[in-house]
């Protein structure tokens, strides 16, 4: 007998055992595979239910959704560029690590055009129709003191680097990471005093800005509180081109140092200008000045010049240069301004705080932001007081298109704080 008889009577001998004949085997597999599918769709079904639950019960499964509302287009539109660099930078970093609270950032980006009006639109626009659970943005008060109201009535928590003391006061769901105007005005008030050992200053204050006008009140108080002497205020309007009148009285008052408070548009002109008036005692100015733009405008007239800030791209902490050296790498050599800093330290303040709070949820997410303490950013140790400001400032000296850190100003207890 061959192999081939052999195997057809074990064949056979097995249907016979198991009372199956070869359609009744070819019906049960198709049976079976009927079954399979079945069963499988059941589990996938099972699967889907489950996971639909999951998303309900647990919203950490959906993107954070943040929206970013800056100047890209208008009068400080470096500004925005900066900051939204920053906070473009950061939202990687958050998602490249898994996100945060189990989920992704979601930016949601809008152009105000530097107005305030239109800040206040885009801020509406991202809280109804995007739906968006915190805001990072503005840069300039004006406009952020516009878009405020509306996140507070919507208890949408609003991140800000704008300065104007009053924005933090509309509301408890409005937070900042920057300096306020008061406090960068007394740094460097007592900077000009106590380092510099100046005594008479003059003022040059951009008269359409409540920026301007309000730093310059708070650096007069300061300044004088301290002994020192304003001895000539002069005023210009934003936009102005030329500034030669108000520089030739400021140099007959003949004063140690001239404070200008405004942003970089007007002081890199105002500072050429000076220099050709034969105007050189030291400028100063503030944070409205930290543009790669003020040196295109005002060149080697501005060396010498001291300002106060928000953040130091030389400040040797570990935290720091690695924002550096990250930022560099993604910006084509480009180094951080304060405002690359601020939008920066804002995303990760949000992020540390969403996890801290472990929701979304406004009330809650509002209270962990305001339960900040000893955040390490890049700009500095962050800290919340009680009216949700942290309070540090830097003092810079401009030299050859660099900002170059001199000094560091914490609150004293003389000035009722700790």
């Amino acid at each position: 007998m061959d192999l081939w008889q052999t195997l057809s009577r074990i064949t056979n001998a097995t249907q016979r055992s198991f009372c199956f004949s070869e359609a009744q085997l070819v019906n049960a597999m198709h049976l079976f595979t009927f079954k399979k599918l079945l069963i499988l769709g059941i589990v996938c079904g099972l699967l889907f239910t489950n996971l639909d639950a999951a998303r309900q019960q647990h919203p950490s499964l959906e993107p954070i959704r943040v929206g970013v509302f800056l100047d890209l287009s208008g009068r400080t539109a470096s500004y925005g560029e900066a900051t939204l660099n920053g906070v473009k930078l950061a939202a990687d970093e958050i998602n490249a690590y898994r996100g945060t609270d189990r989920r992704r950032v979601e930016l949601h980006i809008e152009d105000d055009s530097g107005r305030p009006d239109e800040a206040a639109t885009v801020a509406r626009r991202l809280i109804d129709q995007k739906k968006v659970h915190a805001l990072v943005g503005e840069v300039a008060s004006s406009n952020t003191l516009a878009a405020a109201p509306i996140a507070q009535n919507a208890k949408v928590p609003l991140i800000t680097s704008a300065t104007h003391l009053a924005i933090t006061q509309v509301g408890n769901y409005v937070f900042r990471v920057g300096v306020v105007d008061p406090f960068q005005a007394q740094a460097l008030a007592q900077f000009a005093i106590r380092t510099l050992k100046v005594k008479r200053v003059a003022l040059l204050v951009d008269a359409t800005s409540d920026y301007s006008q309000d730093l310059a009140a708070a650096f007069e108080k300061s300044l004088t509180g301290l002994g020192g002497l304003i001895v000539l205020k002069q005023s210009y309007a934003g936009g102005d081109k030329d500034f030669a009148a108000q520089l030739v009285a400021i140099k007959r008052s003949n004063p140690d140092v001239v404070f200008i408070p405004g942003y970089y548009s007007e002081a890199g002109p105002i500072a050429k200008q000076a220099k050709q008036l034969g105007l050189t005692k030291p400028l100063l100015g503030c944070d409205g000045w930290d543009s790669p733009q003020l040196w295109e405008l005002g060149g080697n007239a501005l060396n010498g010049a001291y300002i106060a800030n928000h953040y130091a791209v030389d400040n040797p902490s570990s935290a720091n240069k690695e924002f550096v050296s990250k930022y560099k790498a993604r910006y084509e050599s480009a180094e951080p301004d304060s405002l690359a800093a601020l939008g920066y330290d804002a995303m990760k303040l949000l992020a540390d705080a969403i996890s801290r709070a472990g929701t979304i949820d406004g009330p809650s997410l509002q209270r962990a932001l305001a339960e900040t303490r000893g955040f390490e950013g890049v700009t500095g140790t962050i800290t919340m007081d009680e009216n949700r400001n942290p309070l540090r400032a830097v003092i810079l000296r401009l030299q050859d298109g660099k900002f170059l850190y001199r000094a560091t100003v914490l609150p004293t207890k003389a000035n009722g704080r700790n």
